[in-house]
């Protein structure tokens, strides 16, 4: 329990960090595109450079996770290795050579009376992104917002606190390099959840939107508490309908990869829905490819009745997010039962169709009201990287500004710019 004296001083100390954060956010918003992209490169160089200190710290980190017994899916999420650290680099160059959205013109109209209205693209002004266990957050989320010209403000987990300041270190060398604030980028250097409690409150007034990146509890206080604009992340309950239609092979492939690939992202398939008109042939050899990779299967009574090495699901299994090796199965009435199952059990994440049926795949892809959905791929997909937007912050289910992979671009807002010749209002 903190004391007064402390509980002060965090609450003093988040209110320097949002001043500063909207000093930055005034002289980046104006930046030049070439001034941001040598910062990002630079940061590239950084983290290259500061490789060996970058693992130590997350070395301390993943000790002190193995030692709280932390499960296999949340250790490899907070995990870093001298690969992951060189796609870090790369998603920093990567970003570099996105087009800078600031400036760019949405929409541009001519009155009758010559007024020449335009819609352009602008800074949001100050972000704050609270994330749990993920290292690459801290470059990804710092990377978009300076590409966007905004400042940020990231408040990481305890688990990663020590790989979130080395890699933090290195961005702030890239803007130094580039001559722009290192303000523009900052960490909120204390694991106490009162510094949470602050951003919700907003800093006063310096911070516009928040970004929650982490599990359906952190989600839930930032929506609930939250006095600032937030962008929805919410759980990843990702399904695969096997229509009858499919191409088993094909969908063996892609079935596998959408669970087993990483099972600790977002994009990781959760429940998988199978046509009954196929399931005596296609459920079988499926569930047998995903006990081969060490996947455990919980199904419905018929499920259970064609594979008997299933385990039963329960009620529970249809709206879990096991972020492990396991996964929900159950046989549906075609195309419409599959599509009212996710929309009654999903989180509107992502949602995949596997048929080589065009009308099918249409169907779902029209009918399913999910922020990703997708025929005859693999939902390890739902990435912004993969999506060509260099990276992303996360990916909003809400239907408000921002839906699906959160990049660059909606890192904007927009204003009007109107150009008259001394029109005068009647």
């Amino acid at each position: 329990m903190l004391d007064t004296a402390q509980t002060t001083d965090i609450e003093t100390l988040m209110a320097d960090i949002g001043r500063r954060a909207r000093a930055a956010a005034r002289i980046l918003s104006t930046a030049s595109t070439e001034a941001k992209n040598r910062a990002l490169t630079a940061m590239a160089g950084a983290v290259r450079t500061a490789a060996p200190e970058i693992l130590a710290a997350n070395a301390r980190d993943v000790e002190a996770m193995t030692a709280a017994g932390q499960t296999v899916a949340f250790l490899d999420r907070g995990t870093l290795t001298a690969e992951r650290i060189e796609a870090i680099a790369r998603t920093l160059e990567d970003i570099a050579t996105l087009p800078d959205p600031v400036g760019s013109v949405i929409a541009a109209w001519e009155r009758p009376n010559g007024l020449k209205i335009e819609r352009v693209r602008t800074p949001l002004g100050v972000i704050g992104v609270i994330y749990e266990s993920r290292p690459n957050v801290t470059s990804d989320a710092g990377a978009l917002c300076v590409k966007a010209g905004n400042a940020v403000i990231l408040r990481g987990g305890s688990d990663t606190i020590h790989s979130n300041r080395a890699i933090h270190a290195a961005l702030q060398k890239g803007l130094a390099a580039a001559g722009l604030p290192e303000d523009a980028i900052q960490i909120v250097p204390t694991a106490d959840r009162t510094a949470v409690g602050e951003m919700l409150r907003g800093l006063d007034g310096n911070l516009d939107v928040i970004v929650p990146r982490g599990g359906k509890s952190l989600v839930a206080r930032v929506q609930a508490d939250a006095r600032v604009p937030v962008f929805a992340h919410l759980e990843g309950l990702v399904h695969i309908y096997l229509d009858r239609a499919a191409d088993l092979d094909r969908a063996i492939e892609v079935i596998v990869n959408s669970k087993l690939r990483r099972t600790g992202i977002c994009g990781a398939l959760e429940t998988l829905l199978v046509d009954r008109a196929v399931a005596e042939t296609h459920l079988r050899p499926v569930v047998e490819a995903l006990q081969a990779g060490g996947c455990e299967i919980r199904g419905d009574a018929e499920t259970q009745r064609l594979c008997t090495s299933v385990v039963p699901a329960t009620g529970e299994d249809w709206t879990t997010e096991y972020l492990d090796r396991i996964l929900s199965v159950r046989v549906v009435d075609g195309l419409d039962a599959a599509i009212e199952h996710i929309e009654t059990y999903g989180s509107h994440h992502t949602d995949c169709i596997l048929t080589e049926d065009a009308v099918a795949a249409e169907t779902f892809l029209r009918k399913v009201d999910s922020a990703i959905v997708l025929h005859n791929a693999s939902t390890q997909f739902a990435d912004g990287g993969e999506f060509g937007m260099g990276s992303e912050i996360g990916i909003a289910t809400g239907r408000m500004h921002a839906r699906g992979p959160v990049g660059v671009e909606q890192l904007t807002s927009f204003k009007y710019r109107v150009r008259g010749t001394g029109q005068t209002r009647p």
